[in-house]
């Protein structure tokens, strides 16, 4: 098995990171209830798109890590870090998938 890495995604995944300083630090300055209200809105925003896009986990990831710092259950805790965990496995996928063919995104090859 060999460990290729798509340049594309990593790129992508640099970019959002860097795109949402700004969402880190709003973050950072949240209390448990305002913590508690971003992760419902997290949770119905998946719901109403049906998938998870990259900005999104770029900044799931951020949200659970934050919830899973100020938890204060075992539970909140476990789930904030089961959420983070899923995120950053689906983030690594994204990183196993080949980069999109420049054809096929601007539709050549179509007759």
């Amino acid at each position: 098995m060999t460990n290729v890495v798509s340049i594309f995604a990593a790129r992508e995944i640099k970019k959002a990171q860097e795109e949402d300083l700004a969402y880190q630090a709003q973050i950072l300055v949240m209390g448990k209830l305002d913590l508690l209200e971003e992760m419902v809105r997290f949770q119905e925003e998946r719901s109403r798109l049906g998938s998870l896009t990259l900005p999104m986990m770029v900044r799931g990831k951020i949200l659970f890590k934050a919830l899973e710092q100020n938890a204060e259950t075992q539970e909140l805790r476990l789930l904030a870090r089961s959420y983070r965990r899923h995120l950053e496995f689906e983030m690594a996928e994204l990183l196993k998938k080949p980069a999109p063919r420049l054809d096929d995104a601007v539709g050549f090859g179509e007759e």
